[in-house]
């Protein structure tokens, strides 16, 4: 069975199928803000869209992680550092990517279990 959440005509904003949550890539809502605040916007989505798989963060098994300036990368890990549970760290890959937007400083992908 696939079970999809939040599907529009394009996409779904995740996918779970056999005990395994795929997570579209996730950006903030707020543009306007800095990379920090970016990132705690976008890791609150993952714990909502998480939640709503019947999974969390602390079963993460990959993050995959776009940065529109690799030299923001700090930035990025003061809100990462801060979110992810001590013991429970997934495999991750960051890059500098172009991304949809000017604005969009960062968007993370993650695969977790259920």
């Amino acid at each position: 069975m696939i079970q999809r959440i939040a599907s529009n005509a394009r996409m779904s904003e995740a996918v779970v199928h056999n005990g395994t949550v795929y997570l579209a890539g996730q950006v903030a809502g707020d543009l306007s803000a800095d990379t920090t605040e970016q990132t705690r916007q976008v890791l609150a989505s993952i714990d909502k869209l998480l939640a709503e798989a019947g999974s969390d963060k602390s079963r993460i098994l990959r993050a995959e992680i776009f940065l529109a300036d690799i030299a923001e990368f700090a930035q990025l890990n003061e809100a990462w550092d801060a979110w992810v549970p001590a013991g429970a760290v997934p495999a991750r890959a960051t890059v500098q990517a172009a991304l949809y937007h000017p604005d969009v400083r960062v968007e993370i992908v993650v695969t977790a279990a259920v």
